[in-house]
């Protein structure tokens, strides 16, 4: 068992101590942490925490107790200095995406952590299902050979749906698109080059700044990526991870990942589509541990066991979709030009 403090207990940290940590056996849970007084009595009275595992702060926690492993459920701004006192006190870390709020936050916690010989992990939870890990998997053994362009769809229609962020800075390219640019990198392999990207905002948006956008992605490999994103679409929506056609030199593959609320699981499909043979769906691979608790259950193996299970996104790893979403965000300032990579993220951590 892994002994692990969670720290965060605000919206999203609450779901994670209420949805998430249940379902994974391997951790142990000996503190819960959160400044505000609120935000502990909820988890004490909605939960059943015993009042002796919940603290004001993290000093208090990790005086108190010998865990291995402290999770991050804070606002971005707030992962820093968490992060960083956790590492410093020895401990092993996963935290929520996006990673921190610059590349020099992130650097400098990648280089503490190999420093000191840590895991730290960066919750990219759309990497644990199980569309995303075959279509990787194909694509790795080459099923249908060379993959040259890729076109990925991501529709919601955010006023209808409960989100809740209007005022977020990039609301499109930091709250969502940070995904599927994580699943870019781990599903082609492969690390990009250079993007382009326009954001905007439509006419009675609710939004404060831009929820739409394209972008265009090359890869290293010479893959070319096209991606559109909109937060305000009339049309269909699609599944969370979006809508991908891989187009390789012997046909096509085609997947969607993680739905909707208790759909989550259910939507996942992948397609192989040979040239001049019948599509065929593929029957998909069992995911133990899926979303938010496959990510925690990654970061337990890797602690306990020193091993790096499918889909684990170090620090280090990805350090290098924070930069994609950097530079897409630069791309927008500049009005779409092209921004490479290496201008955000130029001497990239080892992985």
């Amino acid at each position: 068992m892994v002994k692990v403090i969670q720290v965060g207990l605000g919206h999203w940290g609450f779901d994670w101590a209420q949805s998430v940590i249940p379902t994974v056996e391997s951790v142990d849970m000996v503190a819960y942490v959160d400044g505000a007084a609120e935000a502990r009595d909820r988890v004490a009275t909605m939960l059943g925490v015993e009042e002796g595992r919940l603290y004001a702060s993290l000093d208090a926690a990790l005086e108190a107790t010998d865990a291995d492993l402290v999770l991050a459920t804070l606002r971005t701004e707030a992962h820093h200095p968490v992060v960083r006192q956790a590492l410093l006190a020895g401990k092993h870390v996963i935290v929520e995406k996006p990673f921190t709020t610059t590349i020099a936050e992130a650097r400098e916690l990648v280089d503490l952590a190999a420093e000191r010989g840590l895991v730290l992990m960066v919750s990219q939870n759309y990497r644990h299902y199980p569309a995303p890990l075959m279509a990787a998997d194909l694509i790795a053994r080459q099923a249908l050979g060379h993959v040259s362009l890729v076109g990925i769809e991501f529709r919601q229609h955010a006023p209808t749906i409960g989100y809740r962020y209007w005022d977020f800075p990039d609301p499109l390219l930091a709250d969502m698109s940070i995904h599927h640019f994580d699943l870019m990198r781990m599903v082609l392999k492969d690390e990009p080059r250079a993007v382009s990207c326009r954001t905007w905002n439509l006419p009675g948006s609710p939004f404060a700044n831009h929820p739409v956008g394209v972008a265009t992605v090359e890869f290293s490999g010479g893959t070319i990526v096209s991606y559109r994103g909109s937060w305000m679409s009339g049309g269909a929506s699609t599944a969370w991870a979006g809508e991908w056609t891989i187009d390789c030199d012997g046909g096509e593959i085609w997947f969607t990942s993680r739905g909707h609320g208790h759909e989550r699981f259910a939507r996942d499909s992948v397609v192989l589509r040979p040239r001049d043979k019948p599509a065929e769906r593929l029957a998909l691979p069992d995911v133990p541990h899926f979303d938010r608790a496959g990510t925690l259950a990654a970061a337990a193996e890797a602690v306990a066991t020193g091993r790096t299970p499918p889909g684990f996104s170090s620090g280090a790893d990805n350090i290098r979709s924070l930069a994609l979403m950097q530079a897409s965000i630069l791309s927008t300032q500049r009005g779409g030009d092209w921004v490479r990579i290496d201008e955000v993220l130029p001497d990239p951590p080892p992985i």
